[in-house]
């Protein structure tokens, strides 16, 4: 990749902006190093790290990797058995915490674990994995190593006294002699030798304990003299005194840095035996401090990941200039490689040509170099061998050299150097000499790059070209949109037209007299013109076609959100639906538990009235069921619908319409027409019945499309059987007592729990009518659900005495003892 493009296209720029995001001076070192990667493998693997790292950062937060720096010298010097200083050892402390935080950030949401041999992947399983995993697995933090290290530093200037005993004792032996000396030195300032004092203090010179004792009174101050005042009117004396204490002082200090020097050197000998492991963490938390550098710059750019290809195709979709303010930035769209290998953009002056051009190749720079790019998902980048780009006036007064002469120049380098692997981009070519034959010279180096498939770019002001274009199968002309009411370029990119550059109509609209406009005019071709009206025209044909399509969009966002309004209110109803049949389910369950109850107290006070023969005592307890049950069926019965307007006719009915039979408030369904007596076949739930057309109700379907029915029907249900067993049961004294056609066991295997318990709840029923005190329940061992469904039940029923599982000889586990109430 040649270096020029780097800065023509401004990608140095976006390195400083990725240099800003990264923490560490190494990280940084790396962001000032990147350029475009060769290898299509490595851009893919890089795109995915950035991609993975963002991903991370939205999921979890940011992490710093603030704590890593360039630790070639330490590492060095532990590699060779030296030993570190204190800030040395607390700078690897601080990094090697950072890695245990960068480690644990990573691996947060790993699995636990992972097969020690994992095969090959495709390209799409290598998709679900994320690429960072192994980067964090291979991090070592060697807490003992940095626990160590606090533990023994306390700061840069400072080791802690628990270091080691050795050291402990010495620094307590330092403050005793500390205190001897002072208590000493004490003694003589404040009172013996006071009036010998320049001042009552004690000072230190040379690392000993001094007074300041006057000139004249010097023999009265037996000791060593260290120094004197500038005056000549103070020595400072070590008193003889103390002059032992100091000298223990001193010894004991000396002992005190050894001690410091040995266990600095104890500590870098752990650290040196994991210079390996010390050495690949500042390696792999530089290169992801490099990484989240990227990311961070993509969340911060709104940038996402570009498809890759090596097929020389670009397809940029709302890519905006990273380096424009994002308020102000107008996205553009194109594509080339696929239909045509070169786009000729055109325009007027300030259009946004010049920043079309920088965008593709700034562009592919960063996605060749492992960045995301600012545009839209699914735009995609190609991998090229170089780009290149002339781009900007290179006018060199130094070497004599015009615009022209700057821009051939780098022109003739290009041709030379570029091959159908190659991506080219010219702004103005052919410009700053004689537009016939500049113009000429343009569709000459365009031709010899589109004949050899090169993929190019260039924007121009030139006629010629945009003809050339329309006439050349694989171009295709581009325009930079100009609003000519309000002199305004809008920066909008529109392929397949060429655009105008409008000269005429700014002069006008600054107010340049019409007749020389019209004069100007004259000057160009009939050919020109002719061209000039074709290109307006095609341009207000555009204007209205996207007039349109915006109509078109606000239309179909409309049905869109009406669509979704109706699906949500539908959703609403299917709930309030669900909501109604569930409430509707419990007060029916209610209702049967209620029923049950009174049924057991019926049966239990008719085993009781049996006994005593009181069959007109049992009339009145059956009839008073009864009259509980009518209640219950009044209060859950429906308000009659109010009467028709009209007669019901034969001919409004139809098999299957909905219906109520209003004497009975039940509703069912039409299974076949009236016959000559006027008579329905209805069925409602089960049961087929007839009924009088005049006693029926026809019934339209509610939004739900059903009705509400069940809790009737049930009540229905059990007052019909309640009827019955009341009338058997008052029919004869012999039929409640029927022992002797009752057995004693229920076999209840092979059953289902619910079958089951039905089977069990019908048999004790018909025990306690025939006056059983014992029965034998056969329910299996097995898994031990029927077992538990039949215990369950029993221990609910208050008419149940006991329950016991049944002994040896009895069936063990597999059968239940049940004890029943008199």
């Amino acid at each position: 990749m040649n270096t020029k493009v780097l800065h023509t296209v401004e990608f140095d720029k976006i390195i400083d902006l990725l240099t800003e995001k990264a923490d560490s001076e190494p990280g940084k070192k790396l962001c000032r190093e990147l350029l475009p990667m060769n290898s299509l493998a490595d851009i893919e693997r890089a795109q995915r790290q950035t991609a993975d790292a963002a991903a991370c950062i939205f999921r979890k937060g940011s992490i710093s990797f603030g704590s890593n720096r360039d630790f070639s010298f330490t590492f060095g010097a532990l590699s060779i058995g030296s030993s570190l200083t204190a800030p040395e050892l607390l700078h690897l402390s601080s990094f090697l915490n950072n890695v245990q935080r960068a480690q644990s950030y990573g691996l947060s949401e790993a699995p636990n674990q992972l097969p020690p041999i994992v095969p090959a992947a495709s390209p799409e399983d290598e998709e679900g994995e994320d690429s960072l995993f192994d980067l964090f697995d291979t991090l070592c933090p060697l807490p003992h190593i940095s626990s160590e290290i606090r533990r023994c530093i306390i700061s840069e200037e400072e080791i802690a006294d628990d270091a080691s005993s050795e050291l402990r004792r010495i620094r307590r032996a330092i403050g005793q002699t500390n205190d001897k000396v002072h208590a000493q030195l004490s003694k003589m300032v404040n009172s013996t030798h006071t009036n010998y004092l320049q001042d009552a203090v004690i000072t230190m010179r040379g690392n000993r304990y001094c007074i300041p004792v006057k000139t004249e009174y010097k023999s009265q101050v037996p000791g060593i003299v260290h120094d004197q005042s500038g005056s000549g009117s103070t020595l400072f004396i070590e008193p003889t005194a103390v002059v032992e204490l100091n000298n223990t002082l001193r010894e004991l200090l000396l002992q005190e840095k050894k001690e410091e020097e040995r266990i600095l050197a104890e500590i870098s000998a752990q650290a040196a035996a994991h210079i390996f492991e010390l050495e690949a963490n500042a390696r792999t938390m530089t290169q992801l401090d490099f990484i989240f550098a990227k990311a961070s710059l993509a969340m911060d750019m709104n940038a996402t990941r570009p498809i890759m290809n090596d097929r020389h195709y670009i397809h940029i979709r709302c890519g905006r200039h990273p380096l424009i303010d994002p308020k102000k930035v107008v996205p553009i769209e194109f594509s080339i490689g696929d239909t045509y290998d070169m786009i000729i953009i055109t325009g007027p002056n300030t259009g946004g040509k010049t920043v079309t051009l920088k965008t593709a190749g700034l562009f592919e720079l960063m996605g060749m170099s492992g960045l995301h790019i600012p545009a839209a998902d699914r735009s995609e980048l190609s991998l090229f061998r170089d780009i290149f780009a002339d781009i900007g006036d290179e006018q060199s007064i130094e070497q004599s050299l015009s615009t022209f002469s700057s821009h051939m120049t780098s022109i003739v380098d290009i041709l030379r150097r570029v091959d159908r692997d190659c991506l080219c981009l010219f702004d103005e070519l052919g410009a700053g000499t004689d537009p016939a034959e500049g113009a000429a010279l343009a569709i000459s180096i365009l031709n010899f790059l589109h004949v050899r498939k090169i993929r190019t770019m260039a924007t121009t002001h030139y006629t010629e070209l945009k003809v050339y274009a329309l006439r050349t199968d694989g171009i295709e002309n581009a325009s930079c949109e100009f609003n000519v009411d309000t002199l305004q370029p809008t920066y909008r990119l529109i392929m397949g037209i060429p655009g105008k550059s409008n000269a005429f109509a700014i002069s006008k609209k600054l107010g340049l007299p019409g007749y020389i406009i019209e004069t100007a005019r004259e000057q160009l071709s009939q050919e020109t013109q002719n061209f000039e009206d074709l290109l307006a025209e095609l341009e207000e044909n555009r204007k209205q076609a996207q007039k349109e399509k915006e109509e078109a969009e606000a239309v179909r966002l409309r049905i869109q959100r009406d669509e979704k309004a109706l699906r949500d209110r539908e959703k609403q109803l299917d709930e309030k639906r669900d909501k109604i049949i569930q409430k509707a389910n419990e007060q029916a369950r209610e209702i049967l538990e209620d029923a049950k109850k009174k049924a057991d107290e019926a049966i239990s006070d008719m085993r009781k009235l049996g006994k005593t023969g009181d069959m007109k005592s049992m009339e009145h307890t059956r009839s008073a069921l009864r009259e509980q049950i009518s209640s219950k069926n009044k209060k859950l019965q429906k308000k009659k619908a109010p009467a028709p307007k009209g007669k019901l006719k034969a001919s409004d009915l139809h098999v299957g319409d909905k219906v109520r039979i209003n004497s009975m408030g039940l509703t069912g369904y039409i299974t076949s027409l009236p016959d000559r007596s006027g008579k329905v076949g209805v069925r409602c739930g089960i049961m087929n019945s007839k009924a009088d057309l005049t006693d029926l109700s026809l019934i339209h379907e509610d939004a739900f499309g059903n009705t509400t029915q069940g809790k009737a029907s049930s009540s229905y249900s059990l007052k019909k059987a309640f009827s019955q067993k009341g009338s058997s049961a008052g029919s004869s004294q012999v039929n409640i007592s029927r022992s002797s056609g009752i057995s004693a066991e229920l076999n209840l295997l092979g059953m289902t729990t619910v079958d089951a318990i039905q089977e069990l709840d019908k048999y004790l029923d018909d025990c306690r009518l025939s006056h059983l005190s014992s029965v034998r329940i056969v329910h299996g061992k097995g898994t031990g659900a029927l077992r538990n469904a039949v215990q369950n039940y029993l221990r609910k029923q208050k008419w149940i005495k006991s329950y016991r599982a049944g002994d040896f000889g009895e069936g063990d586990a597999g059968v239940t003892i049940v004890e029943l109430n008199d």
